[in-house]
């Protein structure tokens, strides 16, 4: 007997990935990837582009049984009625909606607090209110990131392309919808295909609770808050629409056989897809009690939760995750680029980088670097560079400010997971993943600056194996998603140093 095929889809930042897995084992059948321009600001067009060059790379997907899309988080993509792309992307690292940010916090801090008690827990500062409210609405406070505030964005600068707005997906929403067939219609379109072309866009809950219009606690997009964003009332915005949000095992729709499931009686269904980081933690099969911290582009520390998170504080982002669970997570705009930035600066490779550290003592001579370089959405200072504090003419070697950038990189995670536990999370487990674990001085510092032993995943694309997991979980039908095995190349372990992580806290402020 043959064996079943699916296929996971990963379009982050950087690229587009096919990964062709076995149904039953979890086992890479093939693999393709293709890049994706650089900017904050990209024609979705080009992750199509990217998706079959991928795909074609992967040996064709016409045998696999099915398929799901993970994808970069929060991007906002905009379609006019006949689904033709508005205007590019902007994607979760464009940073211009931080003052859009401000005024929609603003405009529910504005009011005073229920004299009925309801909102005796709000802080009495009006701008801290506002981020509370938005937490309780949505489950998180906004930044610049958050979709909602690119639409506020375009809705102040771009008035004639607000105007055109039919709907409104995100990235991982319109590859899929493409992927089943749709896409820009013909002038001669008539209205009712062009409305059935828009209403066949889907999503999932881990990817919709990114857009701060989304409450995954009601499983209820909040439509007032998407029109004050627009500056328009609520009646006016009714017939824009937003894609289905559907559950973990729900099949959205059927990809076209010229692009997938030609050879597959029945076709090839297409998975309700996910957000990045919730797509990883399904590849990752983590449980309650865990947190991975993922060095990518971004760095993110997520754990799940079997219950809602509501940071009061409003530093944790209360995401949902692909399971029905919650994904609690914090995210810096700055991850493993820090390393980019210390080999920039030394004039070195990254074997020498890792030398260089190991050279110097932990804190560095008394050198800390808050690496801030692109601003920073943890804490939320997009507006923020980075910055070498401490800097004495007795300490200024390469071997401290080497070590400075790795201790910075890692600091700024341990800043993320320390929020996490403020909500409560049990940590049990941490598993460290992405393309900056292959750094030798971050493996040798992680355990000691995170202040426990951590596991490193063999390095692969979990946010790939996250989407094929669930594909293969939509075509069981099953009420869990399949076993597959987690190989754990090691176990970080260290002597921890609480006082490096002091030292960062003290000059980060």
């Amino acid at each position: 007997m043959s064996r079943v095929l699916v296929a996971g889809v990963d379009t982050s930042t950087q690229s587009t990935k096919v990964r062709v897995t076995d149904a039953e084992t979890g086992e890479m059948v093939r693999f393709g990837q293709a890049k994706h321009p650089d900017g904050t600001s990209v024609n979705p067009d080009a992750w199509w582009q990217a998706f079959q060059e991928a795909a074609e790379q992967a040996g064709g997907l016409d045998d696999v049984a099915a398929l799901a899309v993970g994808g970069q988080q929060h991007g906002m993509v905009l379609l006019d009625d006949h689904g033709r792309v508005i205007r590019d992307a902007l994607l979760w690292n464009d940073t211009r909606s931080a003052t859009n940010a401000d005024v929609l916090i603003a405009c529910l801090g504005e009011a005073e607090k229920a004299a009925d008690g309801s909102e005796d827990d709000l802080s009495d500062d009006p701008a801290m209110r506002g981020r509370q409210r938005w937490v309780k609405a949505v489950g998180s406070s906004l930044v610049a990131s958050l979709t909602i505030t690119k639409v506020a964005w375009v809705a102040a600068n771009e008035p004639e392309n607000a105007a055109r707005i039919a709907a409104i997906c995100l990235p991982h929403d319109w590859l899929s919808w493409r992927i089943a067939g749709h896409g820009p219609l013909g002038e001669d379109a008539t209205a009712e295909e062009m409305k059935a072309n828009l209403d066949a866009l889907f999503t999932d809950r881990s990817d919709a609770s990114g857009t701060a219009y989304f409450d995954a606690t009601a499983n209820e997009y909040r439509r007032d808050l998407l029109a004050m964003a627009l500056g328009r009332g609520e009646e006016d915005i009714a017939g824009i629409v937003l894609p289905r949000v559907l559950g973990p095992t729900e099949t959205g729709d059927v990809a076209d056989p010229a692009i997938a499931g030609k050879d597959v009686e029945g076709g090839c269904p297409i998975g309700p897809g996910g957000g990045d980081n919730a797509m990883a933690s399904l590849g990752l099969s983590m449980g309650v009690g865990d947190v991975s911290i993922s060095l990518g582009t971004s760095g993110v520390a997520a754990a799940i939760s079997p219950v809602p998170a509501y940071d009061m504080t409003a530093s944790v982002t209360g995401f949902a995750d692909c399971t029905g669970h919650w994904l609690p997570l914090a995210c810096t705009i700055n991850g493993s680029r820090i390393s980019d930035a210390g080999r920039a600066a030394l004039g070195v490779d990254y074997d020498e980088l890792a030398e260089l550290a190991a050279a110097a003592e932990p804190g560095a001579g008394g050198i800390t670097l808050v690496p801030h370089f692109d601003g920073e959405r943890t804490p939320n200072r997009p507006d923020a560079t980075a910055a070498l504090y401490g800097m004495t003419l007795a300490n200024t070697r390469r071997e401290n400010i080497a070590r400075a950038f790795v201790e910075g990189l890692l600091c700024s995670q341990r800043d993320c997971l320390e929020l996490v536990k403020g909500l409560g999370v049990d940590v049990k487990r941490i598993l460290l993943i992405g393309g900056g674990t292959k750094f030798a001085a971050v493996r040798a510092l992680a355990p000691a600056i995170l202040g426990m032993d951590v596991e490193l995943p063999e390095t692969d694309e979990y946010v790939a194996i996250g989407a094929a997991r669930q594909a293969a979980w939509v075509l069981s039908g099953e009420t869990e998603p399949p076993t597959w095995p987690v190989k754990v190349e090691t176990t970080l372990t260290g002597e921890p140093t609480p006082q490096v992580y002091e030292q960062y806290v003290r000059w980060r402020g």
